[in-house]
């Protein structure tokens, strides 16, 4: 697969761009301290991801940081250590917070200068809006869950996406789709005939992500990367 025969990158942003994983850790301490909630890391976020991808069949007009709330309060109610209305709405507000992976917003500088760059992602506008803030790029379109009313791996956010970057002038055998889950994001773009790059962030660790369930089906990406920082290596020797 040549990089350079692509104008157009769509990202995944929670896994891909922002560490969601070190964000959802750093919000869950509180709460895990006032209740002494003893899962490990992993585990904690394991049934985070299970919680949340059911919550948002459940209600998927709902909000992003409004799921992610609700999503503690039933990890509160599954463990016996129920989280409190402050602490459940603490923890969706920290989404904008989440820190960015060190090399985002300087491969998503490099990348910006070679392509139309479209993020779709799972979350709302507002608490995007502290990650973008993070990732230091005007993107030249946004797709949140809160635009079509439906979750990834619904098909939503992906027409929404090809309808914008039609209007531009890219057809989607040009549109490369760049993201960490494989549930979420890499099952529906191949579904869509979607070419792909899963950048394994957890590649060291294995396994497809504490917080992100393991795909229903077999699905096999284009290429696999570590990082967003390899993946401009790789397109600055396709262009020597």
């Amino acid at each position: 697969m040549k990089l350079t025969a692509f104008k157009a990158l769509t990202f995944d942003c929670y896994g891909t761009l922002i560490d969601w994983e070190r964000g959802l850790l750093a919000a869950f301490a509180p709460w895990q301290k006032r209740t002494g909630a003893a899962l490990n890391d992993e585990a904690l976020l394991a049934l985070f991801g299970e919680i949340e991808s059911a919550v948002q069949v459940e209600q998927p007009r709902m909000l992003y940081r409004d799921t992610v709330a609700l999503s503690l309060r039933r990890i509160g109610e599954a463990l016996g250590a129920p989280a409190s209305e402050a602490e459940a709405m603490a923890f969706g507000a920290a989404i904008g917070r989440w820190p960015a992976f060190p090399d985002s917003a300087e491969a998503l500088a490099y990348l910006k200068r070679h392509y139309k760059l479209v993020v779709i992602s799972n979350v709302d506008r507002a608490s995007f809006q502290g990650s973008n803030a993070q990732l230091r790029v005007v993107f030249d379109a946004v797709v949140t869950a809160e635009d079509v009313g439906s979750y990834k791996p619904a098909l939503g956010h992906f027409h929404r996406a090809l309808d914008i970057l039609s209007g531009m002038d890219v057809v989607k055998s040009e549109v490369l789709h760049v993201a960490q889950s494989l549930f979420h994001d890499h099952v529906p773009a191949k579904q869509l005939g979607l070419s792909s790059i899963w950048v394994d962030r957890r590649a060291a660790k294995g396994g497809t992500g504490g917080a992100t369930r393991m795909p229903a089906v077999p699905v096999r990406p284009d290429l696999k990367l570590p990082s967003l920082a390899a993946l401009v290596e790789r397109h600055r020797a396709e262009a020597i």
